[in-house]
C-alpha cells in the first residue's frame, strides 16, 4: 500500500515532491515520472521513484562527504536537512560525451582533445549550468562568480568536492563493471552556512556505460535514460522540441513511451542499484 507523504506540500519538481515537515527539514518523495531534455513524459516508469532514493541514500552513507540526507521514510521518501540551494548544477565528465561533445564540434568549448564521441578526457572536467525548471544552460566560472551565484573561494570547494565525488563514484562504478561518464551534482548551504551535497545521485544523475561493450568512436549503451532520449530523438520529438525552443513557442507534449522501452528502463535502474549497492532490489 503506498504511503501518504506527510507534510505541507511545497512542490513538484520533474521526478521528485517536496513537502516541507518542520522548520528544518524537508521530504522529498521520488516519484516513478521521468525526463527528458529538461522535459517531463507522460508515462511513468515502475521502480524508478525506489531506486533512486534506496540508492541515492546508499551513496550519501558510504561516500564520506558532508551530505543533507537525515534519514529513510518507507521505500520512496527521503528526509533532508532544509537548506539554501545553490544556483548550479555541478556537472563533472570524464568523457567527450552528450552536450559536451555537441559544443566542443561547434567550437563553443575548446579542449585539449581529439574530437573523438566517448573518448576519455585527461582529466575530470568541471563544467557547470545554471540550474533551471525550462532548461539547464552551460556557464563558465567566472560567470558563476561575476553572477554572485557562489563567491570564488565557494566555487573552489564546491568544484574540489564534485571531481572528489566523481572519482569516488568512477571507482566504484569501475568495480561494478562500469564506466561513469558524467555525473551532475547539486550543492546547498545549511543554517550554519556549511555547504552540503544535497538533491540526489542516481541514474538520473549520471550515465554509466558497461566495461564490456565500451568502443570510442559511437553512442555507447548507457544504464539510465539514454535509450529513452534515443527514442525520442528516432520519433522525431527533440526536433520539434528543439524548433520551439528556438522560437520561444511552447514545448510541444511528448509523446506516451512504448511499453518494451518503460520496462528495459525500469531493469536498468534496477540493474544500477543492485551492481552498485552489491544488494537485491
Amino acid at each position: 500500500m503506498e504511503m501518504t507523504p506527510p507534510g505541507r506540500f511545497v512542490r513538484s519538481g520533474k521526478v521528485k515532491d517536496i513537502y516541507e515537515l518542520d522548520e528544518g527539514h524537508l521530504l522529498f518523495h521520488f516519484t516513478d515520472r521521468l525526463s527528458a531534455f529538461d522535459v517531463v513524459l507522460p508515462t511513468r516508469v515502475p521502480h524508478k521513484g525506489e531506486v533512486l532514493c534506496r540508492l541515492g541514500a546508499h551513496l550519501f552513507e558510504t561516500l564520506h562527504v558532508p551530505h543533507h540526507m537525515v534519514r529513510l521514510e518507507g521505500d520512496d521518501m527521503m528526509v533532508v536537512k532544509k537548506m539554501k540551494m545553490i544556483p548550479v548544477e555541478c556537472v563533472v565528465r570524464g568523457y567527450l560525451y552528450g552536450s559536451l561533445m555537441e559544443r566542443l564540434t561547434k567550437g563553443e568549448v575548446s579542449l585539449p582533445v581529439e574530437k573523438v564521441m566517448a573518448a576519455q578526457l585527461p582529466r575530470p572536467y568541471y563544467d557547470p549550468t545554471t540550474k533551471s525548471d525550462v532548461k539547464d544552460e552551460p556557464i563558465t566560472e567566472e560567470g558563476i562568480v561575476r553572477e554572485g551565484r557562489m563567491t570564488q573561494a565557494e566555487l573552489g570547494d564546491v568544484k574540489e568536492a564534485s571531481i572528489r565525488v566523481y572519482e569516488a563514484l568512477r571507482r566504484r562504478a569501475s568495480d561494478a563493471g562500469f564506466i561513469l561518464a558524467d555525473v551532475k551534482l547539486e550543492f546547498g548551504k545549511d543554517e550554519e552556512g556549511r555547504i552540503l551535497l544535497g538533491d540526489s545521485i542516481g541514474p538520473d544523475e549520471f550515465r554509466l556505460w558497461p566495461k564490456s561493450a565500451y568502443s570510442p568512436g559511437k553512442p555507447q549503451d548507457s544504464y539510465d535514460k539514454q535509450p529513452v532520449r534515443d527514442w525520442l530523438v528516432s520519433a522525431g520529438y527533440k526536433a520539434k522540441l528543439d524548433a520551439a525552443r528556438k522560437t520561444g513557442a511552447k514545448a510541444p507534449p511528448p509523446p506516451e513511451l512504448p511499453p518494451a522501452l518503460v520496462a528495459e528502463t525500469s531493469q536498468r535502474y534496477i540493474a544500477v542499484y543492485e551492481k552498485l549497492t552489491g544488494k537485491a532490489f
